[in-house]
């Protein structure tokens, strides 16, 4: 059953989808083509933080929808998650809620990660998908990943943590900084985070969001994956790995872009996304 909720005083409220007794909070702005987006796993995000800058160009071709996923932002908590069969289980309910049979994906980061576990459990469901600075497979995790799945909200904790995401930190204006950390501080929102991601074992995070390389070299749709080359997140080499192990992928890397591919290289990733899902790679 869904509702809407628009509150233009906190726009990361959208509307509410409820599906098996579980309630999503989503966005949905545009028409045509449906395209999915799922976003990433930083303290305080929400579906309208980590794609404002691109739901509305998107739109204009496409219709867009932008779900919080559970544990995250307005989304039902579901406590500590600890099989990402969860958050597939969910894409595919919301979209049988919303009587959408296929879409075209974007997922970032942890979003990747979902997005090629989808992918894999119900490829009749995907036409084409976009991985940016993608989890999915296993790697050593990083420090900066390390530190962002580590975080405990305070000011300056989330002033730390967002360095890790953005090359250019002239982008990291204190209204932004007090905005996340206050978005992060909400005990549904960091009760759910910490529980999932905060643990002692935080490599066992990366383990859980990766796919059998079997399964991914197995994927037939066209995808295109981005990469910003400063990504202190996600490791350019699993990337590069990634992209070699899917038959049908094109790589695409950012200069001076760390990783916020969508943010800090906005015009270039809304221009090739929309080129993507009308034309795919022969475009």
């Amino acid at each position: 059953m869904a509702s809407s909720t628009l509150d233009t005083a906190r726009p990361e409220i959208g509307r509410s989808l409820v599906v098996g007794g579980s309630s999503t909070n989503y966005h949905d702005v545009g028409e045509g083509a449906p395209v999915l987006l799922v976003h990433g796993s930083g303290p305080g995000v929400t579906a309208w933080a980590n794609w404002r800058l691109n739901m509305p160009i998107l739109a204009e071709d496409f219709r867009v929808i932008a779900p919080d996923m559970f544990g995250f932002g307005y989304s039902d908590s579901k406590g500590r998650i600890e099989d990402k069969q969860v958050w597939v289980d969910q894409l595919a309910g919301f979209l049988d809620g919303l009587g959408i049979d296929k879409v075209s994906i974007v997922g970032n980061s942890f979003g990747g990660g979902i997005t090629l576990a989808f992918m894999i459990a119900h490829p009749d469901r995907v036409e084409r998908a976009v991985l940016m600075g993608p989890a999915g497979l296993n790697f050593p995790i990083t420090p900066a990943l390390d530190k962002v799945w580590g975080y405990e909200p305070s000011v300056e904790a989330m002033r730390e943590s967002l360095k890790y995401l953005a090359w250019d930190h002239s982008r990291l204006t204190e209204d932004l900084i007090q905005s996340r950390y206050v978005a992060s501080a909400r005990p549904e929102a960091h009760e759910p985070y910490h529980a999932t991601f905060g643990g002692a074992d935080r490599q066992a995070n990366v383990a859980m969001l990766a796919s059998r390389e079997e399964d991914i070299a197995a994927i037939a749709h066209e995808t295109l994956i981005l990469h910003g080359i400063a990504d202190q997140v996600i490791p350019l080499d699993s990337t590069v790995r990634l992209a070699t192990l899917m038959k049908r992928a094109d790589l695409h890397l950012f200069a001076e872009c760390g990783h916020w591919v969508q943010i800090e290289r906005m015009a270039s990733f809304n221009r090739m996304v929309a080129e993507f899902f009308r034309n795919g790679l022969k475009g």
